[in-house]
C-alpha cells in the first residue's frame, strides 16, 4: 500500500495552532499519515517533519518583507523540491496567501491536489487574487461566517467547516486555582490582560504602548494587576527594552496558561489578531490597538477594503469593541477606553453581550474534524 504523505504549510502561531488540530484531526481518520512541511511547535508535536523554520517568515506589513526575501526564496525552493521529490497526497495550505499561492502553482504542475484551509483574507484586500486562488487551488475550508457568501460573489464554491477556535479556547481552572499557582493575589484590585502579539515585530511595537496605557489605567483606577501572556515564539530578550523593568508597575509576564490567563482578566488590551476571537469565546471585554510601519499603513490605507480591523468588528458588521489604530492607538486612547469600560457595568454588561453574538455566528465545535475529512477525501488515498 502507497504510503499516505501530507504537505502543510503555514507561518504563526494561530496557524500552527490550527494546522495542528486539523492534523490531529486527519490521524483520527488515517493513522499512517506522514507529515511533512513548515509550520511552529504545535505542528511538530504532532509529528511534522520540519523544512523551513516557518518563525523566519513570521512578519507584519507589507514593507517588512522586503527584509525576508532571501528566506521566503530559500523556503520556496525547499518546500517545492520536497514537493517533486515525495510527492504527497495533498498539499494543505493555510493563510499566507502570497508565500502559499506560489507553492500551489508548483503542485498544479505536478498534479498534486490543492487544499487550502483558513482563508486569506482576499475579502480585505487584492480581491482579485480569488481568480488565482479559483485556479491553483482544488477545494477551500473557510472560517469566518461572511466568507462562503464573498466566494460565492465570485463564482468559487468553498466550504463553511466553523471555526477552529470553537474547540480550541477553553478554561482548564478556575480564576481562584490560576491566580494561587501564579503566586498573584488580587484582592481588591482589578485584573487586566496585556496582549501585545506573538510576534517580535508587534511585541517590541505594542508592549511599550500598553505598558505606558497601564500605568495611565493605574492612575485613574488605583492598584492592578496586569496579565501578561508570553507566546512560545518569544524569548525573554524579545521583552527587553519594552519598558516592563522599570515600568513601577505589577505586570506578570507568564508562559503557558493562556487561555487561564484570559478567563481570569476582567478586560483586555490586545492588539488586533485571532485574539480577539479568542477574547469573544470567553466572553471578555477588551481595546483593540494596532499598528505597522508608516510605509505599511500608507500602502494598506490604498488597498484595504473592510470598515473594522478586528474580526469581531467585521463579523457584527458594526463596532462592537473600540478599535484604535496607528496615530490614534496612543497610551492615552487605549486607557480612556479600557477604564471608562471598567468603570461603567451597563456598557460592561452589553459588550460582554454583543461579544456572544459574534460567537454564536462562529458555528459548532467540530472545525477540525470536518476540514479534516475534506482534506482526507481530496487526497484520495483509498
Amino acid at each position: 500500500m502507497a504510503e499516505k504523505k501530507v504537505m502543510i504549510v503555514t507561518g504563526e502561531a494561530s496557524g500552527d495552532m490550527h494546522g495542528a488540530n486539523l492534523i490531529k484531526a486527519m490521524k483520527a481518520i488515517q493513522p499512517d499519515l506522514t507529515v511533512f512541511g513548515m509550520g511552529g511547535e504545535a505542528l511538530l508535536a504532532q509529528g511534522m517533519e520540519a523544512l523551513y523554520d516557518s518563525a523566519k517568515l513570521s512578519v507584519v506589513g507589507l514593507s517588512e518583507v522586503f527584509g525576508h526575501l532571501g528566506d521566503i526564496r530559500a523556503a520556496q525552493r525547499i518546500l517545492g523540491r520536497k514537493l517533486q521529490t515525495d510527492r504527497p497526497g495533498v498539499l494543505i495550505l493555510i493563510d499566507l496567501p502570497d508565500f502559499n499561492l506560489m507553492l500551489a502553482a508548483k503542485a498544479k504542475k505536478l498534479g498534486i491536489p490543492v487544499f487550502y484551509y483558513i482563508s486569506p483574507q482576499v475579502w480585505a484586500w487584492r480581491s482579485g487574487r480569488v481568480k488565482k486562488i479559483k485556479r491553483l487551488v482544488d477545494r477551500m475550508a473557510v472560517i469566518l461566517p461572511f466568507e462562503k457568501e464573498f466566494y460565492g460573489q465570485r463564482g468559487m464554491e468553498v466550504d463553511f467547516v466553523g471555526h477552529p477556535l470553537m474547540d480550541e479556547v477553553k478554561v482548564e481552572k478556575s480564576k481562584e486555582v490560576f491566580l494561587a499557582e501564579h503566586g498573584i493575589d488580587s484582592k481588591g484590585r482589578k485584573l487586566v490582560g496585556i496582549l501585545p502579539g506573538s510576534r517580535r515585530k508587534e511585541v517590541s511595537t505594542m508592549l511599550p504602548v500598553f505598558i505606558k496605557a497601564a500605568r495611565l489605567m493605574e492612575n485613574e483606577l488605583g492598584r492592578i494587576t496586569f496579565l501578561l501572556p508570553v507566546a512560545p515564539s518569544l524569548t525573554d530578550a524579545d521583552l527587553t527594552g519594552c519598558g516592563l523593568e522599570d515600568s513601577g508597575l505589577d505586570i506578570r509576564p507568564i508562559r503557558g496558561d493562556r487561555y487561564d490567563l484570559m478567563g481570569a482578566s476582567d478586560a483586555v488590551m490586545a492588539a488586533s489578531g485571532t485574539v480577539t476571537l479568542e477574547l469573544a469565546i470567553l466572553n471578555k471585554p477588551m481595546v483593540v490597538s494596532y499598528r505597522v510601519s508608516r510605509l505599511s499603513y500608507f500602502l494598506g490605507r490604498k488597498f484595504i477594503k473592510v470598515d473594522y480591523a478586528s474580526l469581531i468588528n467585521l463579523i457584527a458588521g458594526r463596532e462592537i469593541v473600540p478599535e484604535l489604530l496607528q496615530e490614534n492607538a496612543t497610551p492615552e486612547n487605549i486607557s480612556r477606553e479600557l477604564t471608562g469600560l471598567l468603570g461603567d457595568p451597563r456598557a460592561f454588561a452589553s459588550m460582554k453581550e454583543e461579544l456572544a453574538g459574534v460567537v454564536e455566528s462562529l458555528g459548532s465545535p467540530g472545525a477540525s474534524l470536518r476540514a479534516a475529512e475534506l482534506a482526507v477525501k481530496l487526497a484520495d488515498w483509498n
